[in-house]
């Protein structure tokens, strides 16, 4: 069915005002980052959209490098959140992948675990406050509090429902033809697994992948109640980011907020051309 003009006009300019929508706050933020003191700190109709004087100054006082005496000098610089949140984070999620994609072929293929899913989705159920109070005192008494595996290991636990539920999806999908053919021509069930199953979920491993690490990568509740100073998180670090003289800095979260985009990005652009397939995985299935 051909349509009309009219109707690819429409829907052209409703894309590209959507898209413009979700573009502003990015676009703001890349802004502010390269602005001068005086222009970030701007109102009214001295508010510009482009830098008048643009400046690295912003990035290089997050670095701990003063650019002027008006906001001082940094008592602790970026680079150990962004470590922080690098490592915390990547491991989560390799935890969270691990359990979960074995889990969810487990019950895909076996249907054993008895109340197992239903066990997993009850993490998300109860409010974070809840469920953060005893956790909170049990990495107290293990010594897991202000420490980078402390935060990995429990953002792996608490994304483990999410990449649990997706991949289990994605296995019901797939077709077990092919698996069975293999286990009639002597290959065990974990050579099946390894060699063939994992191979063929490729598309829908990196789209669940990418999906609990921006959960991990931007989560601030968590990392605000388990650390205190030395592996503060990114978010963290960032909320942290005022002056007595000058209140909130507003250029230098603008900078680092840039920073803290880049992984998320990058991984998204390495695995770009298996995602469009990995979220519609399964979707034309009859």
């Amino acid at each position: 069915m051909r349509r009309s003009p009219a109707f690819e006009a429409f829907r052209y300019t409703t894309i590209f005002l959507a898209t413009a929508i979700t573009l502003i706050p990015i676009l703001w933020m890349a802004s502010m980052a390269f602005k001068p003191i005086p222009e970030w700190q701007a109102t009214g109709a001295n508010l510009t959209w482009i830098p008048r004087a643009p400046t690295l100054d912003n990035f290089r006082y997050i670095f701990g490098q003063s650019t002027t005496d008006l906001i001082g000098v940094l008592d602790r610089t970026a680079m150990k959140p962004i470590l922080s949140s690098l490592l915390s984070a990547s491991i989560g999620t390799l935890i969270a992948m691990g359990a979960g994609t074995s889990a969810a072929y487990g019950l895909s293929r076996f249907g054993s675990g008895g109340n197992l899913p239903l066990a997993l989705i009850q993490l998300r159920l109860f409010p974070p406050m809840a469920v953060m109070t005893p956790v909170m005192i049990m990495w107290a008494f293990l010594k897991f509090t202000d420490t980078w595996w402390g935060l990995a290991l429990i953002y792996g636990i608490v994304t483990l429902p999410f990449a649990f539920w997706l991949m289990k999806t994605f296995f019901d999908d797939m077709p077990r033809e092919i698996e069975e053919a293999a286990l009639v021509e002597g290959c065990s069930r974990a050579r099946v697994f390894w060699r063939i199953t994992l191979p063929m979920m490729r598309a829908p491993l990196a789209s669940a992948m990418l999906f609990v690490f921006i959960l991990n990568w931007s989560d601030y509740l968590i990392a605000l109640l388990l650390t205190t100073r030395e592996w503060v998180t990114i978010p963290v670090y960032m909320a942290s980011l005022s002056s007595s003289m000058t209140g909130q800095l507003y250029g230098a979260k603008a900078a680092l907020g840039l920073i803290a985009a880049v992984p998320p990005v990058v991984l998204g652009v390495m695995i770009q051309k298996h995602l469009v397939r990995g979220l519609t995985f399964g979707a034309l299935k009859q």
